[in-house]
């Protein structure tokens, strides 16, 4: 159908889930995973990169349409001597349902070189995913938005009216994390491991997966701590080693105050302390990690680690110390909080997995493993004696 047969939608609040802020700008509207005065606290670009990427945000409504376009901008981000990477999915879900997948091309590139440092934004124009050929029954239609790519939602257009959908009774599940839960290397944005398990469990999910910046700021605990939730996880673990941002003993304590500021606004709302997932590479070797140079400009770019094991006796983090400290402090703090709760990564994703499912670049699990995440996630978490199972 040509687009002088569709009307507009404004692009509201109310057709958004997912986003904890919408920023308008002069090219449209930009769907954020932290409010604007975390972000303006530490301008730094990785984390900018990543909470500007609407992992879990989609546009929800209710409509007969047969044709669904959107209009967006995306940002592409390529590496100097990799591959170029794939455009970002848009998934669409129909009364619960994934039916169909597309992408945008064009957008902005944001181009980094590995070897220099240096970043490159060149500004691109925007694209329109379509979706056509839909039942022309009222039905309830989710577009996930790439969960890889910061993306300017422009304009909705549709062959039939558009509403928001209201009275969503599901408990609301706030999960925190890394690039993992972003859903580094999942196939598309409904199928990252928090999507799937979501989905599974019945809940409405709100992911705060920074690639990169699961570091225990405290602007992402106070955002935490200021967002309604019904159920709250937090993984904690392979940043801190990969950045080597501290020793344990600012670890410690850093921990506690992060679970004491979620607390401050969510007293008993049950909270699940996630550790790490096994990473060969980081059990026992520090970090920082680097990309591997001898894997630039090959099909797959592995990373490596760089710290010292010897150094892990002087404080340097691994993720068998973050582990075995993360189970203490959550036994020691569930005595009087009876809501807080620990998950072993290990029972995620653990070493016999890494035969059959090895990490492909080292690090991120690929699109089989995150199913295979979110499933056991599922059976651990949300079971009825499991901590969000009450």
């Amino acid at each position: 159908m040509s687009p002088q047969f569709l009307s507009s939608t404004p692009l509201t609040a109310s057709l958004l889930r997912g986003a904890i802020d919408l920023e308008h700008t002069d090219r449209g509207l930009v769907p954020h995973r932290l409010p604007a005065w975390a972000r303006a606290q530490y301008a730094d670009g990785q984390l900018a990169m990543a909470e500007s990427q609407p992992s879990g945000v989609r546009l929800v409504f209710r409509t007969a349409a047969t044709t669904i376009e959107l209009d967006t901008i995306g940002t592409k981000v390529a590496y100097a001597g990799a591959p170029v990477r794939p455009d970002g999915l848009y998934d669409l879900v129909v009364d619960g349902q994934l039916t169909d997948q597309a992408t945008v091309s064009g957008g902005d590139v944001l181009s980094f070189d590995l070897t220099s440092g240096s970043v490159e934004h060149r500004p691109g124009p925007g694209g329109t995913v379509a979706f056509t050929g839909l039942p022309a029954q009222a039905k309830d239609v989710e577009i996930w938005l790439p969960h890889n790519e910061t993306t300017v939602l422009v304009e909705l257009r549709t062959d039939a009216p558009v509403e928001a959908v209201t009275g969503d009774t599901r408990p609301v599940w706030l999960h925190h994390g890394s690039s993992i839960s972003q859903g580094s290397n999942a196939a598309s944005p409904s199928t990252t491991w928090p999507a799937i398990a979501a989905s599974a469990a019945g809940v409405d999910l709100v992911n705060l997966g920074f690639g990169g910046s699961a570091l225990l700021d405290p602007f992402t605990a106070r955002t935490m701590r200021d967002q309604p939730a019904d159920l709250i996880s937090v993984a904690i673990g392979i940043n801190l080693v990969n950045t080597d941002l501290m020793r344990l003993r600012a670890l410690t304590p850093a921990v506690h105050g992060f679970l004491d500021t979620i607390r401050d606004g969510h007293p008993t709302t049950p909270l699940l302390v996630v550790s790490a997932i096994h990473c060969p590479m980081q059990e026992d070797t520090p970090g920082p990690i680097t990309i591997d140079p001898a894997t630039y400009g090959t099909a797959q770019v592995q990373f490596m680690a760089t710290g010292n094991p010897a150094e892990v006796a002087a404080g340097k983090l691994t993720l068998r110390v973050i582990r075995e400290e993360l189970a203490r402090i959550v036994a020691s703090r569930a005595e009087a909080d009876l809501n807080l709760h620990y998950l072993d990564g290990l029972e995620l994703y653990g070493e016999a997995d890494g035969g059959a499912l090895p990490l492909p670049d080292k690090l991120h699990p690929d699109a089989a493993t995150h199913r295979l995440i979110a499933r056991r996630f599922a059976e651990h978490v949300f079971a009825p004696n499991g901590p969000f199972g009450g």
